[in-house]
């Protein structure tokens, strides 16, 4: 493994360590290409604020660090300015007119929750919901097609405890429309090292099956996980038994 694009920092309220912790333990752990990618700032109406995401008025100071940073370490490490995005219909376009002004470098789409996030599914949550799956689907398949993800996060996180048929049909064209669209999936390290409900063996043996292209993505929330051999074995693994075509790294603009 000789890039991470996928790295948190302390204001999106979930995560700690300081930014250069992180660049450093990367650097320690050989990794070549450290991608900063924090949950992204999200224009919200009527003064809605979200506990999981940084707020608007950080983003300049977050965009200030990342690209401080880059200079710094650039004889030691690649260091790239991205952000985890939530695919929300009514605030994207709004979104992309706020980034536009940054030198964002790439989103990562991460789709933690269905709707806005204000009114609907968090999809970590267990559901048999049939008709939750196919909106995840399905909003999952609109953000793709916007042609502004450079890869799909934890692609496996709606956590669907309903008919394996249903959700063998769902994912299925899912991932037919992920390799269409030429964009990598995302295996996990935080939620294998974590023990969540993804990587979900189910969905990436139909990842297989389909022949869409994966990555590796630490979803680093403290600078330690950076860096995880344990989670690499983890991975190498699943992408062996389920002869995954892997990627080492994204192109960027």
């Amino acid at each position: 493994m000789i890039a991470n694009y996928h790295t948190h920092t302390w204001r999106c309220k979930h995560a700690w360590g300081e930014e250069r912790e992180y660049v450093e333990n990367a650097i320690a752990g050989g990794l070549k290409i450290l991608g900063f990618s924090d949950h992204t700032p999200m224009p919200y109406a009527d003064g809605y604020v979200s506990n999981v995401k940084m707020d608007m008025e950080q983003l300049e100071d977050y965009v200030d660090t990342v690209l401080k940073l880059k200079e710094e370490y650039q004889k030691d490490i690649e260091i790239h300015l991205g952000l985890e995005v939530e695919y929300y219909p009514r605030y994207f376009d709004e979104l992309i007119r706020i980034t536009e002004q940054y030198p964002i470098e790439y989103f990562l789409l991460a789709q933690h929750y269905l709707g806005n996030e204000t009114d609907d599914f968090f999809c970590g949550r267990p559901t048999d919901d049939e008709m939750r799956l196919i909106k995840y689907c399905s909003q999952s398949e609109e953000a793709l097609m916007t042609g502004r993800f450079a890869y799909f996060a934890h692609p496996d996180i709606l956590h669907f405890t309903g008919d394996t048929e249903v959700y063998d049909r769902q994912v299925r064209e899912l991932c037919l429309f992920a390799k269409k669209q030429d964009i990598p999936l995302e295996i996990n390290f935080l939620g294998l090292w974590s023990k969540r409900h993804y990587p979900n063996r189910r969905f990436w043996k139909i990842a297989g099956e389909v022949g869409n292209t994966v990555i590796f993505g630490a979803d680093a929330h403290r600078p330690e996980e950076v860096w995880n051999p344990e989670a690499l074995l983890a991975a190498e693994q699943i992408v062996r038994d389920y002869k995954l075509q892997l990627v080492d790294m994204i192109e960027l603009p």
